[in-house]
Formats: C-alpha cells, sequence, structure tokens
C-alpha cells in the first residue's frame, strides 16, 4: 500500500508492488517505489477502434482505466455528423481548415450519399481516424508509452495510414472490441507490449554504454545528475529502486549536500532526480539496483 498525506490531502492506493516499509517526510512525495508502474516499464495505452465506437485504456501491468479524451468522438456518426433519419444515409462530412492537406478537422458543408446495402467507404473510415487521431495526438503528445489497436483486422491498415503517435506497435488485438470490459482487453495487450519494453529498456542500456564510452553526456554522479534533470537536461535515467541517496538541493543555488543519514529536511536525491524527466518529457526506469550501469545509485544520459 501507498498512502500519501499533505495539508487537505489524503490518498491511499493498493498496488500490486511488494514495498519496504518507509516513511519520508519531505517538500515532495516520494513516488519512486512506485515508478516501475508508471514509466518506463508499466505504461501503455490500448486504443479499442470500431465504426460504431472508440475508447481509450490507459494500463500498466496491473490495471487498465478508460480516459476521457477531449474531441474524441464517439462513433463515426459521431464524427462526420451522419444524419440516420436521411433515407440515402446522408451525412455531412468534416473538412480541413485550409484545405484538404491539413489533418486539423471541423464539420463543414460538403454532403455524401452513402451506400444502404455496404459499409461506409475505406475514405470516409480514414476521415474518420484522422478525427480520431487528432484528438488523441493531443492527449499522447510529448509521451512515450505504447498504443495498442484493438479492432477488427482491416482498420488497422486505415488507422496506420491516419495515425501520427510514433509509439504505434505493429501488432494488434484483433476482433471486435465493443463488447470487451477493460480488464478483456488489458489482458490480451500485456503479451504484445511485454517485448516493447524489454526492447526499450534494452536499447537504452545499450545507449547508455556507446554514449559513456565516447562522449561526456553521461553520468552516475548523483549530484550531476540531479542538477541536470532539474534543468531539463536528462533525456533517460535509470535509477535503482529500494534505495535512499538522503540530502537537499537548492534550485536558487545549485547547491547539493548529501548526508550518509537522513537529517530533517533531507529528501531522497534519488526521488527528486526521477521526478524531473517525467514532467520534461524524459523516460525513466526504475529498476534493481544492480541494472543499473556501473552497479551506481543512478545512470543519466544528457540531452546536451
Amino acid at each position: 500500500m501507498a498512502i500519501f498525506i499533505g495539508p487537505n490531502f489524503f490518498h491511499y492506493y493498493r498496488s500490486p508492488l511488494s514495498f519496504d516499509e518507509l516513511v519520508v517526510v519531505a517538500d515532495n512525495f516520494h513516488l519512486k517505489p512506485l515508478m516501475p508502474l508508471l514509466t518506463g516499464d508499466g505504461l501503455f495505452y490500448v486504443l479499442a477502434l470500431s465504426q460504431q465506437a472508440v475508447r481509450l485504456l490507459e494500463c500498466t501491468r496491473s490495471s487498465a482505466t478508460e480516459v476521457e479524451v477531449e474531441n474524441l468522438p464517439k462513433s463515426m456518426d459521431d464524427a462526420l455528423q451522419y444524419d440516420p433519419t436521411a433515407k440515402d444515409g446522408q451525412y455531412r462530412l468534416s473538412t480541413s481548415k485550409g484545405g484538404t492537406n491539413n489533418s486539423f478537422q471541423h464539420a463543414g458543408s460538403f454532403h455524401g450519399q452513402g451506400s444502404p446495402d455496404q459499409d461506409k467507404s475505406q475514405q470516409d473510415i480514414l476521415q474518420y481516424f484522422h478525427i480520431v487521431d487528432h484528438a488523441l495526438y493531443e492527449f499522447l503528445k510529448n509521451k512515450k508509452a505504447p498504443l495498442v489497436l484493438a479492432g477488427v483486422e482491416y482498420l488497422f491498415r486505415i488507422y496506420r495510414e491516419a495515425n501520427n503517435y510514433p509509439h504505434l506497435v505493429a501488432e494488434g488485438i484483433t476482433g471486435n472490441p465493443e463488447h470487451l470490459k477493460p480488464e478483456e482487453l488489458h489482458e490480451q495487450a500485456l503479451p504484445i507490449v511485454e517485448p516493447v519494453f524489454l526492447q526499450a529498456q534494452q536499447e537504452a542500456m545499450e545507449r547508455y554504454q556507446e554514449l559513456a564510452a565516447i562522449t561526456e553526456k553521461t553520468s552516475t554522479d548523483v549530484e550531476e545528475a540531479v542538477s541536470a534533470a532539474y534543468y531539463g537536461r536528462v533525456e533517460e535515467l535509470f535509477v535503482a529502486v529500494g534505495v535512499q541517496q538522503w540530502g537537499t538541493f537548492n534550485p536558487d543555488t545549485n547547491i547539493i549536500e548529501i548526508h550518509q543519514e537522513a537529517e530533517v529536511g533531507d529528501d531522497d536525491l534519488l526521488n527528486s532526480a526521477a521526478i524531473q524527466p517525467i514532467l520534461n518529457g524524459g523516460t525513466v526506469y526504475a529498476v534493481e539496483p544492480e541494472k543499473v550501469p556501473a552497479e551506481a545509485p543512478l545512470a543519466a544520459v544528457f540531452r546536451y
């Protein structure tokens, strides 16, 4: 269990991870033990797609939660302003602002006639998916979590044509997802994302080793990494779970003090270093101590 208490604030969470008992009193919440669930090797999304419904699930290895996305259409009819009362299946397509090459879609005055004896055309589906993609892009921008598609297989190719999110996974969950519960989609997605997580972490480790050998863009020095993380220089960070490095960091003076034992006013500097890359669009791998390069408490890759 993880408990967070502050002025007018009390939240607790049940976690599938087991923790070493720890109490921290500091200016920031101690989040490092939870990071394996939230970053690097734990967070992913499932996009359940059909012409009748769209859902986005935010998942960890142990949970799946449907999230609300601003401007995400509820269905293809909703996106294309289909008129169900029209005898010929008339619908009002959304047209692009500034021309058809602009993916930002707005409702327009172009009208088409749907055929009652066949499914919506692939062009209509593609436009629908452009609208979905635009809403998701605003929600997912600056994120690096894998996105898994769930839907009838022929829709995958069309959606990939509209997609602008760079972390869309090649493999998807095939079949109609409309009646699948979040837990069922989560269960089918886990085997798909597991190799992605392992590959990403391995590639990050290899990248660190290569840079460490030829440049000064890496560091295992706690003082250097904490300061660099605060100022947005850390692109990737390996940090040891179950290990604390007590001390203080003053961002105004850029002075760090490290203490062997926790003193009044101290924070876990490893926790401080791990929070900042997430806030600045970086990636954090919270791993067992022996998996940190050079077996240091942390290892950072700098942007510059």
